[in-house]
């Protein structure tokens, strides 16, 4: 299907180094973190001429972070079976016969201190092992070298943030947090950390977007920058020109893996109050609705009549969820939340997720083409791994098209397909329940928008614009009603082997 994204995340595989200061007069401490000395070096309004001051304030504060886990892998003879197998019987150590071995793994990040008594805020997945659990050894190393373990005081997966704490003695540098809200597009910034395990590495750029959405989720509002961000920055900050922390650095955008001047920080008004809640031992709780979404892109609006890069296309509910409860259905285009517009910067995932759960918050709709309002009881969002163990209904609702005289070669001009009725036996053939009703694919034109979305032989197409159709002629009749009303695209409900029914946009040639 055509829509994915190329996000790569910022792995780990360098550390950002720190100087950490112990033993040092209390009073070096209070002027390293000192607004007043701090304003004596940011740079003034425009291009600064250097960073140099104003990184020298704020560098001892950036962290190394290493794990260390043990992982197991298969030890499966490649030769088994053949004359060669007993030359190659003790491969890696162990006896070649495909029992398990255990290997000992290490990855790097950044984090930086926020308070003076160590404690440190860095990424979730840099402190997560590579199975998902929890790795065995934390360990913080500083721009001096001076090494210390640190534990984990609370993370967060789904913002993808965490909280570790060093006791040690002394007084630690630290940085502070400051105002996302305020970033705009053009702000010089700065980001420091420990791309490819270099050692502490500045880079500098500007802005390049706020609230950058890159694939959904309760989370997808991040800054985007062109200050160069690679494997091993996860976790470091993203300062602004006043030396606050506006973002932590996250994930990149790369066909490469490095970077090509697209990175992105999770926003400090995102990030800070759930730190604060980390640090007390508060859970973290989101609201939660019970839908997969599509965001609205031309091709949907298209299909729909309505105006681009508003609202979010209900593609599944979950059975029994807040919103089935509430009335909302597949092909539901969500457009807002309590007033609230769903957009590129505020997506349904965001708004839900930032309401408490118990909260009835009433959606405004669109069905069928008409605005509607439906209050849903929201309710706690599951974990992750829960999440994952979900089913969602993807039964269609809506009318049967009444059959009409059959538009020869229609769909192989309008859609770039070819299509037959699904019987029981090609249902079965396709591994699908034998009762599925809809149409197979045959064939798909590979210069259509068809092609381009992702059908081909093999796919069954369950509705269109919110129709059932099981014959070519309901289809037919589908995309003469979309030509006639002016739509360039239609909605197809379609079905591939092993995969959940979704619904994607085809434009009409």
């Amino acid at each position: 299907m055509r829509y994915s994204y190329a996000i790569t995340s910022a792995l780990l595989l360098g550390g950002a180094a720190l100087t950490l200061v112990t033993g040092h007069p209390a009073g070096a401490q209070v002027a390293q973190n000192d607004n007043s000395e701090i304003a004596k070096v940011v740079p003034r309004a425009g291009a600064p001429a250097s960073f140099a001051d104003l990184t020298a304030q704020l560098q001892p504060a950036v962290v190394n972070i290493s794990t260390r886990q043990k992982i197991t892998v298969s030890n499966t003879n490649p030769f088994a079976g053949t004359p060669f197998e007993g030359l190659f019987g003790n491969q890696e150590g162990g006896s070649g016969n495909g029992q398990p071995i255990s290997r000992e793994a290490q990855s790097l990040g950044s984090g930086f201190f926020i308070s003076a008594d160590g404690y440190i805020v860095t990424n979730h997945h840099v402190i997560t092992a590579e199975n998902g659990g929890k790795v065995e050894e934390i360990k913080v190393t500083t721009a001096d070298g001076t090494e210390y373990p640190a534990t984990i005081v609370g993370d967060d997966a789904q913002s993808d943030l965490a909280v570790l704490k060093i006791n040690a003695r002394g007084s630690f540098p630290f940085v502070k947090f400051g105002d996302s809200k305020t970033a705009r597009v053009g702000d010089w910034v700065i980001a420091i950390g420990d791309p490819f395990g270099l050692g502490t590495s500045v880079t500098s750029g500007i802005v390049s977007a706020v609230y950058r959405g890159v694939g959904g989720g309760a989370y997808d509002r991040y800054i985007q920058t062109d200050a160069s961000i690679n494997r091993g920055n996860s976790g470091g900050p993203l300062f602004d020109m006043k030396g606050n922390v506006i973002g932590i650095n996250n994930a990149i955008y790369s066909p490469t893996g490095g970077s090509v001047g697209i990175g992105f920080a999770i926003p400090s008004e995102t990030a800070a109050p759930i730190v604060n809640k980390l640090i007390k031992g508060e859970a973290i709780v989101r609201g939660y609705l019970g839908v997969r979404i599509q965001p609205i892109n031309d091709e949907f609006a298209a299909a729909l009549g309505i105006a681009n890069n508003r609202g979010e296309y209900i593609q599944s509910v979950e059975p029994g969820g807040p919103a089935d409860k509430a009335g909302l259905k597949v092909g539901d285009v969500v457009l807002a939340v309590d007033g609230k517009d769903v957009s590129p910067d505020q997506s349904l995932s965001y708004l839900v997720a930032n309401l408490q759960p118990g909260t009835r918050v009433p959606l405004t709709i669109l069905r069928d083409g008409k605005k509607a309002t439906i209050t849903a009881s929201v309710a706690r969002r599951p974990s992750e791994d829960q999440l994952a163990q979900q089913s969602f209904s993807s039964n269609d609702q809506g009318q049967t098209v009444p059959k009409g005289p059959t538009a020869s070669g229609i769909l192989e001009k309008s859609l770039g397909i070819t299509a037959i009725p699904l019987t029981p036996t090609i249902a079965g053939q396709l591994g699908l329940d034998q009762g599925t009703k809809g149409l197979v694919v045959t064939n798909v034109d590979p210069s259509s928008d068809a092609a381009q979305s992702g059908l081909d032989r093999g796919v069954v197409i369950l509705s269109a614009n919110g129709q059932p159709v099981t014959t070519v002629e309901q289809l037919e009749g589908v995309v003469r009603a979309a030509q006639t009303a002016g739509r360039t695209a239609v909605l197809l409900r379609v079905q591939a082997r092993g995969g959940p029914a979704l619904t994607v946009p085809v434009r009409l040639r």
